[in-house]
């Protein structure tokens, strides 16, 4: 970027950012000049409404953005201008600043210390005791240190006080909500673990550090919990009720098998303990162990329940086990003071209910693993319809980076396409830290993890787990940021290798199971959508450019000098047309063949792109007949370019078998509109222009005139 723009960029950022308290300023000043003129009613009416309308629409402003950058300039901003409306309230209030409106500028400190970020409060106070400063000393002619010092150790007292308090406050409610909602996703996900909704390796990657889940995971693990939860509550609460229990309890299983932790409760009793207890002990071990329900009564049927605080009367108790796919776990425990036994029609009842518990999991466990297959197929759905609407390079990269963010949490994404020939991988795209420092960097294939994946194949590094120390992903060089997690995707349509998708995260586990299946079935649809891209801009040169040249061919030039003519003709502005033709070219072919004429036509295909300027059209109009369209070139500046085109042809040699060879050529030029209006005329002038060279004896350049139209019609 030119430094001069840059500057003026860099001097506009500091004009809108500083606008707030250049206008909190001139009002102020504004206020100091009033209260010492002492002007007319309607002057001061007038100065009030533009400090209302000031500090509404500088609160407005900060309500539209409550956070990111640049909102502690807002809020110095804001409280300058409720500072200034302040100090006009309370000089137009009896008593003026010595009076018993003053307080107002207190409540306006500690509302500043209060809300604003704490170096806008501090700002918002600097302020108010420059602009009384002002009032005392230029306005009241008082001694102004002596007047300003009390209320300057209030107004930072006061400030100071309320942002300790406040913030303390806000501090402590907010580690409260925090341990609350950190509480809750713990409880969501051990119960999703404890009810398999989903298993330990993606529940850690899905639920995230500290259990926190992504917004789609975690509502529907909550969902699932919450679903099991009422159905088993209701089993509970039903056999409460049907067999006159006092507690109902499901004990569940911890992964290793050893201890019980209570998984839903319906009891009258308030002291429950809150365990895990031994699963090896009481009467929950005897059903697990025999795989049978087992029921005790009398004075000693209490003895054997553990999940009691404080043991009540217990007069019978049954415990039922709870199998899911042929193994225990869980037990259903219940018990009533009545010492009636459990009947075997009671025994039944509760082996049916603990089949209910497993099929109201199971079926839940079924729903949410439909559910999560669904969301990512939706996720899937959506990518496959961005990339398919991308037809470029970049729009797919583009398009997958932003997809890939809808199936995985990553911090660092980088996009690498492997040069077959040269052996070499381009960093094409990199989103996250170090962007600026690897875009565009090209390395050779290596022992790194991206050459690894492309030669393989196949994702890496295993489990998606990163070690900068160990591991390589570029080069020795260049490498991405130092991320706990990392996963290089290959891009790959059929057994082409593209490149890879490189995604890095500072999170442990990141790429875990539960999104590394997605992911991969992602990088194949990018990889499918980059190769139709390539195919689409190959189709595309071929159909506009000269497949010998590399250059626009008629066709493309047609469309585009119509546009250029049009353009030319409403803004009044210069345009010249150039034909250039070899001279003596079918000698060249009949002399060294037809290889060497396509070498020769390439050749000068390579001159007028080294001359030409980057608004000029060059085209091969056939055979070796070349066509320059110039925007903004008069008669004088074409001539000077066609004669920079012919010199650089005569002094190009060319290599061939039997020889060196040099060729030479001849151009023709014509002006709009004075050579014709539309691109027939021109053509056909410029035609004649070239004609008029061939004549003269080749090797140089016309430019059409009037007389050449005559000599041309008596020809």
């Amino acid at each position: 970027m030119d430094p001069l723009v840059r500057a003026s960029l860099a001097v506009r950022r500091v004009a809108l950012r500083s606008a707030g308290l250049a206008s909190a300023l001139a009002l102020g000043g504004a206020l100091v000049l009033a209260a010492k003129a002492s002007p007319p009613p309607l002057v001061l009416a007038t100065l009030g409404l533009v400090l209302v309308a000031a500090a509404l629409h500088r609160l407005v402003l900060r309500l539209r953005r409550l956070e990111g950058a640049h909102v502690t300039g807002l809020d110095s901003a804001l409280f300058a201008h409720l500072m200034v409306l302040g100090y006009a309230v309370v000089l137009v209030s009896p008593g003026g600043l010595s009076g018993p409106y003053y307080p107002l500028l207190y409540a306006l400190a500690m509302l500043a210390a209060a809300f604003a970020r704490p170096l806008a409060a501090a700002s918002a106070v600097v302020f108010a005791l420059g602009l009384e400063v002002l009032l005392q000393r230029w306005v009241l002619g008082a001694d102004w240190l002596h007047a300003v010092w009390p209320h300057a150790a209030l107004l930072t007292g006061f400030a100071t006080l309320n942002a300790l308090v406040f913030r303390a406050e806000i501090t402590r409610i907010r580690a409260l909500s925090r341990g609350r909602v950190e509480a809750e996703l713990t409880r969501v996900r051990e119960a999703a673990r404890s009810y398999r909704l989903v298993t330990a390796p993606s529940g850690a990657s899905a639920l995230g550090a500290r259990g926190v889940a992504t917004s789609d995971e975690e509502r529907l693990l909550r969902s699932g919990v919450d679903e099991i939860h009422q159905a088993v509550d209701f089993a509970l609460q039903l056999l409460r009720r049907t067999l006159a229990l006092r507690t109902a309890v499901l004990l569940w299983l911890d992964p290793s098998g050893q201890r019980l932790h209570i998984q839903e409760l319906s009891t009258e009793v308030d002291e429950i303990a809150t365990g895990p207890f031994e699963a090896s002990d009481g009467i929950a071990a005897a059903a697990l162990s025999s795989g049978r329900p087992v029921s005790l009564c009398g004075a000693h049927a209490g003895a054997h329940l553990r999940h009691y605080a404080e043991l009540p009367v217990v007069g019978g108790t049954c415990a039922a086990p709870v199998f899911e796919q042929g193994s225990a776990r869980g037990v259903l425990v219940v018990d009533r003071p009545d010492r009636t036994p459990f009947s075997e029609q009671e025994q039944a009842l509760l082996v049916d209910a603990a089949r209910f518990v497993a099929r109201a999991i199971e079926n839940e466990r079924v729903f949410v693993q439909l559910e999560r297959a669904k969301s990512e197929q939706g996720k899937l759905y959506r990518a496959t319809e961005k990339l398919a609407s991308a037809t470029t390079e970049a729009a797919v990269i583009e398009a997958g980076v932003d997809s890939a963010r809808e199936l995985a949490s990553f911090d660092f994404a980088a996009v690498t396409l492997f040069d077959r020939a040269n052996k070499e991988h381009e960093i094409c795209a990199v989103s996250g830290e170090l962007a600026d420092a690897l875009v565009g960097q090209r390395f050779k294939h290596n022992t790194g993890l991206v050459s690894m994946v492309v030669a393989n194949r196949h994702p890496l590094p295993y489990r998606g787990d990163y070690a900068a120390s160990r591991q390589m992903v570029f080069s020795r060089r260049l490498a991405p940021p130092e991320l706990p997690s990392l996963l290089v995707l290959p891009l790959q349509v059929h057994e082409h290798i593209l490149g890879t998708l490189v995604l890095g995260s500072g999170r442990k586990g990141a790429f875990g199971e539960a999104v590394r299946g997605a992911l991969e079935v992602l990088s194949s649809h990018i990889a499918v959508s980059l190769a139709n891209a390539r195919m689409m801009k190959r189709l595309e040169e071929l159909a506009t450019t000269d497949g010998l040249t590399g250059l626009y061919n008629k066709r493309t030039l047609l469309n585009l000098v119509e546009r250029k003519l049009k353009s030319a003709a409403r803004f009044g502005k210069p345009l010249s047309v150039l034909v250039c033709d070899i001279d003596f070219f079918k000698k060249v072919n009949d002399t060294y063949g037809h290889d060497v004429g396509d070498v020769v036509i390439q050749g000068f295909a390579d001159v007028l792109r080294r001359v030409k300027r980057d608004t000029d059209v060059v085209a091969r109009f056939g055979g070796e007949e070349f066509v320059l369209v110039c925007e903004e070139t008069d008669a004088k500046g074409a001539t000077l370019l066609a004669e920079r085109i012919r010199s650089e042809l005569e002094s190009t040699t060319f290599s061939t078998a039997q020889g060196p060879l040099r060729v030479t050529c001849s151009v023709g030029v014509a002006p709009f509109p004075t050579a014709g209006a539309d691109w027939e005329a021109l053509f056909k002038a410029t035609d004649e222009a070239l004609y008029a060279s061939k004549r003269g004896g080749r090797n140089r350049v016309s430019v059409w005139s009037p007389k050449l139209a005559t000599a041309a019609a008596a020809s």
